[in-house]
């Protein structure tokens, strides 16, 4: 059990990162910046991935 809330402080952090990347990667198609594009993209998939395996991991361990 004092597993999980450190997982679930991950995703979230995971969770901010996707939308931190969004972000980025709008400044860079609106300001024609491809260097906020490209490190928004890549925060993007970090941060999506990140999410995805922290919740799947404590999902298999509960299970």
């Amino acid at each position: 059990m004092s597993g999980r809330p450190s997982k679930i402080v991950i995703a979230t952090v995971a969770v901010f990162v996707t939308l931190l990347g969004m972000m980025a990667v709008v400044v860079g198609l609106l300001f024609d910046e491809p260097t906020a594009l490209h490190g928004g993209a890549i925060a993007l998939i970090v941060g999506v991935c990140g999410f995805v395996v922290m919740l799947n991991v404590a999902d298999k361990r509960d299970a």
